[in-house]
């Protein structure tokens, strides 16, 4: 379900797959309503997007009464955004898609696919070793991390020859398991909890480091949200933070309030909450 333009995802998608020998049906020039319709009329069993765009599908099927159990959709791949990677989004997409498990893929643009999700371990990423040599580094002191700490994913590849990249700093926060077999039998280099954060996305407010992970886990755990935006900005020379929601029909009228506490309990910070209309 993307545009046809240069995004990675998409091509790198579209061509596994069809080497693989599926069908596939690009979703390209159609609007969300027309996109449902063509993935229970063919049904297809497995959809890429990125994981707002599964959410966004699922809430536009709720507000067109459209009965996604009617679908065939077992799996769900996506990237592009570190969401399946968050407990609380991924639960958020899985109750609206009955009956498909999210996968997390995750890769960039300058170095290529890099990680697949483990098939017994749900949040698992396994680095695709033969393509790479991964590294996980302390930032500041550029050493090894060890097994259960967390540290920058480094990567050199191996077989890009358009685009060949030594020790990339990819700004990706992961936590190497220990190097034993997986449960699913691989010895591929696993990351508990997938992509943790970002290491340039991290903003401090007032003394408390906050990823943009942590306020997804929070606000996603809250299924009457519809969509939310986050706006940091300085006030004498220090960052502020502030969240909007957009609640669903069944919300009620202290949703903002229960947010709000739960960011004060996880994050031990008081972030105004502001309730926008629908749409």
């Amino acid at each position: 379900a993307f545009a046809r333009g240069p995004l990675l995802f998409f091509w790198v998608s579209f061509g596994a797959a069809k080497g693989l020998g599926c069908l596939c049906i690009p979703g390209g020039a159609m609007n969300s309503v027309a996109r449902l319709h063509a993935i229970i009329e063919n049904r297809v069993d497995i959809l890429c997007c990125t994981p707002t765009y599964a959410m966004h599908l699922g809430s536009v099927a709720k507000a067109e009464n459209i009965d996604l159990r009617q679908s065939a959709v077992r799996a769900i791949v996506v990237g592009g955004e570190p969401g399946a990677s968050i407990p609380a989004t991924r639960a958020r997409i899985e109750e609206l898609w009955p009956g498909a498990r999210l996968y997390d893929h995750h890769g960039m643009t300058e170095i290529g696919p890099v990680s697949y999700e483990c098939p017994q371990r749900r949040g698992v990423l396994h680095i695709i070793e033969p393509e790479f040599i991964a590294e996980v580094i302390d930032s500041d002191s550029g050493q090894p991390v060890a097994a259960g700490q967390s540290g920058e994913l480094i990567l050199t590849n191996l077989g890009r020859l358009g685009s060949p990249l030594l020790r990339y700093k990819t700004g990706d926060i992961v936590r190497p398991a220990a190097e034993t077999p997986c449960a699913c039998g691989s010895y591929e280099l696993a990351l508990e909890g997938g992509i943790l954060g970002r290491a340039d996305d991290m903003v401090q407010i007032r003394g408390v480091n906050v990823y943009p992970g942590a306020i997804e886990q929070i606000v996603r755990a809250f299924p009457q949200v519809v969509e939310y935006q986050v706006e940091v900005s300085q006030q004498d020379a220090l960052n502020e933070m502030a969240i909007r929601i957009e609640p669903g029909a069944d919300a009620g009228s202290s949703l903002a309030d229960e947010i709000q506490k739960a960011l004060k309990l996880n994050l031990s910070l008081r972030i105004p909450v502001e309730t926008v209309a629908p749409g």
